[in-house]
């Protein structure tokens, strides 16, 4: 079906897809605020809830608090960086507002939220079966046409689904097994970059952290992506809830920081068995484990949380976890007292934000050193080239880095 312009657009609730349930109105902001805003159907006001803080549940018509972007939870529906480009490149919409961003992203979007052109039934803009292992090779020339500005096929559109998380790089939904994988290449076609991405997911569960399963997944001759588990879809494929970090703390009008965030985990999280205590410590793994491997792209949106159905957020498995490679000397996120410097000091300046006394967190950043410091083995045994694996070092073993891994296994003693 040929898109027509329109300023309006539905918003539905897909948890359990067999039954949809309207949401609301999404409507193009053009002056102020321009984006999108969401109006509440009365059905979802009488029986639904609110879809993020900043959007209670009222008759009022809830603005985006930044241009082109969608107001509150909505804006998480948006596709990311590569999902855009590929909007741009195949799709070709006759306009390119955050409205036509959000339909064009399509069913397999992140999330539980779905965008339909009917406010009588769910009608997305993608709807079929995902590709599978098999078809990694179509899949990666596919990015290559869309890199390289070529054209690309209809028939073969589907296979590149632009609405999923995880930035600017490459990708395309796979089914492995019965569940959704993400499939994530490199920009340069033969690039281990990917197999680090393993290497350094696969660390970091090793330093006891919670991260999205992956799996290395070779093509061509030679060359290997990296699928990511979805954690935004369950066992018996209904969809889960989320939002960004960066949603959620703007919609608490609360500063984009790791603090911040452990401080909304305290409030929101879930209580039993000291669930939300042991997510802020989590949290502080993760945070630890991103300064040591210079992972400095550990922006807001890269942290995600699951929203049970009794409204209590969850941290989502890590994921997108990538040394940069860059020796910035600091975080994206604000770290500490600080600031976002990338030191272990800095993080520790802030630790009761966590609920943990200095002494716990210190032992919490030595555990996460002891297997940090193993990173090159583990890498070369991932399979990650030599060559990467040294341009990795001149970064994760630059005396900035080094010595405070130093330090934290001194202090573990």
């Amino acid at each position: 079906m040929d898109y027509e312009v329109v300023d309006r657009l539905y918003l539905w609730w897909l948890a359990d897809p067999a039954q949809p349930a309207l949401v609301g109105e999404i409507n193009l902001v053009k002056t102020g605020a321009r984006g999108v805003s969401l109006t509440y159907a009365a059905a979802w006001r009488r029986n639904g809830f609110a879809l993020s803080e900043d959007l209670p549940l009222s008759d009022l018509e809830h603005l985006p608090r930044e241009k082109d972007a969608a107001a509150g939870a909505v804006d998480d529906a948006r596709p990311d960086r590569w999902g855009e480009r590929v909007i741009r490149h195949i799709d070709r919409p006759p306009r390119l507002s955050t409205l036509e961003m959000l339909y064009f992203a399509g069913d397999d979007r992140f999330g539980a939220l779905g965008v339909s052109v009917s406010d009588a039934e769910y009608v997305p803009r993608y709807r079929g079966a995902l590709p599978h292992l098999a078809d990694v090779d179509a899949l990666h020339q596919l990015v290559q046409q869309v890199l390289s500005g070529l054209p690309v096929k209809e028939a073969q559109r589907r296979l590149l689904a632009p609405g999923t998380l995880g930035g600017a790089r490459p990708k395309a939904l796979v089914e492995i097994e019965g569940a959704q994988w993400v499939l994530k290449f490199a920009e340069e076609a033969m690039s281990a970059e990917p197999l680090a991405e393993h290497a350094a997911m696969t660390l970091a569960a090793r330093a006891g952290i919670d991260v999205a399963p992956t799996r290395p997944v070779p093509f061509g001759r030679g060359g290997a992506a990296v699928a990511v588990q979805r954690f935004d879809r369950d066992a018996g494929g209904r969809r889960v809830h989320a939002m960004s970090a960066h949603v959620a703390l703007r919609a608490a009008a609360a500063e984009l920081s790791y603090p911040e965030l452990a401080q909304l985990l305290r409030r929101r999280g879930p209580t039993e068995g000291d669930l939300n205590r042991l997510q802020m410590a989590e949290l502080f793994r993760r945070m630890v484990f991103n300064i040591l491997i210079d992972n400095t792209d550990d922006h807001e949106k890269n942290h995600v949380l699951l929203v049970r159905p009794d409204q209590q957020l969850v941290l989502s498995p890590a994921f997108d976890v990538v040394p940069a490679g860059q020796s910035l000397g600091y975080q994206s996120m604000v770290v500490g007292e600080r600031g976002a410097e990338s030191s272990i000091d800095n993080a520790l300046s802030l630790s009761r934000q966590f609920w943990l006394e200095p002494k716990a967190a210190l032992a919490h950043a030595a555990d996460v050193a002891r297997v940090v410091e193993g990173w090159r083995a583990h890498f070369t045994e991932a399979g990650v080239p030599a060559e990467l694996v040294e341009r990795l070092g001149a970064a994760i073993d630059r005396p900035f880095l080094r010595e405070q891994r130093a330090g934290l296994l001194h202090s573990g003693r």
